[in-house]
Order: C-alpha cells, then structure tokens, then sequence
C-alpha cells in the first residue's frame, strides 16, 4: 500500500505555495487511504453466490446428489421435506457466510468492486470533502480541491462556484493525467504536485494575483 512521506508532503505543500503566488485562487490538497469501505458490495457477492446455490443443485447430475446425500444422511435415511429444507438452510447460510469472510479482506473486496462503483464513491467523496472544507469559504469563491484516494488509483478535481464559469471540467484532463499516471508509478507525491502546479497556472489565467488576496485556506496536504 502506498504511503506518502514527510518529503511528498512538503513537496505538495511548497507546489502549492508557488502556485498560489500567481493567483487569487486557493488550492486544498486531500489523499484518503480509499473513499468507501464498500460493504455493501461484499454483502451484494456473498447474496448472489447465496442465491445461486440452488441453481447449482438444479444443474448437478442426480448421480453426485444421491453420493452426496449419502455422505450426509447415510444410504438408508429416508429424505423428507423437512430434512431437505434443513440442508438448503444450511447450504445458503453457508455460502453467504464464506463470501462474507473472504471479502473482508480489503485488497480481494477492492478487487472484486467494479470500477465505475469505485469512481461514483471517489467524486462523492471528493464533493462532500470539497463542500466542508472549500466550497464558499474563499471571498471570491475561487477554492479547488485536488483529492487522490489511493486504493482506487483514482482523483478528483472540484471547484467552486466563481471558477466553474470560467473553466470547464474537462479542463482539468491534464492535471488529472499526470496525478494518476504518477500514482500507477507508485509516485503519489510528485503526482499531486504536478497537478498543483498545472492547476496554479490554469487559476493564473482567470484569477491572476492581485493585491487584496490573502490566504484564505490551508497550503499543506491534507492525509486522512
């Protein structure tokens, strides 16, 4: 797992600082270890894997079903209903529970997550991130959060409302590329830092520096 150190952080931070000597804007770093538990999607495989049990006893041979039941039961124990349902119950809760154990392992439930699932709770992430840390707290409102959650390998560049009617949010694309692309190099430091700076230079360009701005949020890299 990546981690940043004492030098990343003081490379995003001084990236930051001369970025903000260009411009009126104001950019917050934030890197999260990952922007979801995802639970639920653990809970979503051990249901599904629940569910095809009966399918997959439908599809077995009537042969391995008497060998199996024999194991069980014994050759000579009738089968009744009740002794049936009993052994479905416990197939199912079987099954479920085995899922869930195998997927409380982060790396395997991270794996198993689809990507688009992955990228939905990174932008939700960014965004509630964004609106209690940046969002109309700038008196121009000219705030950016740059977030990187590493588990995903994935980023999220939001701001407010003064530079969204200036600067579109594809835009970004070039910040984003080289975040990411750092980050699959195991270079998350110099990732966020380069996208500091091609975010500085894009701020320059509509909110260049003037002489009544002042710091108004916090240069240094937020880890959570």
């Amino acid at each position: 797992m990546m981690r940043l150190s004492e030098s990343d952080h003081k490379l995003v931070t001084d990236a930051v600082t001369e970025a903000e000597r260009r411009t009126d804007g104001e950019i917050v770093t934030v890197v999260a270890d990952r922007s979801d538990s995802y639970h639920d999607v653990g809970l979503h495989y051990a249901v599904l894997v629940m569910v095809l049990v009966p399918v997959v006893w439908g599809l077995l041979p009537q042969s391995v079903i008497d060998w199996g039941l024999g194991l069980v039961l014994g050759w000579n124990e009738p089968l009744t209903r009740r002794t049936l349902m009993t052994l479905l119950f416990v197939k199912l809760a079987g099954a479920f529970l085995v899922v869930r154990y195998l997927l409380a392992w982060m790396p395997l439930r991270m794996a198993l997550t689809p990507r688009k699932t992955k990228a939905r709770r990174v932008r939700r992430r960014a965004v509630e991130l964004f609106r209690v840390g940046a969002e109309r707290r700038t008196v121009g409102r000219t705030g950016v959060l740059i977030y990187l959650s590493l588990r995903e390998r994935r980023a999220e560049i939001v701001a407010d409302d003064a530079i969204g009617e200036y600067v579109k949010p594809e835009v970004w694309g070039e910040a984003m590329a080289l975040l990411i692309g750092d980050v699959k190099d195991g270079r998350p430091g110099e990732g966020m830092a380069r996208a500091v700076s091609v975010v500085g230079r894009t701020l320059a360009l509509h909110f260049p520096k003037s002489s009544r701005d002042t710091n108004e949020l916090p240069d240094r890299l937020i880890e959570l």
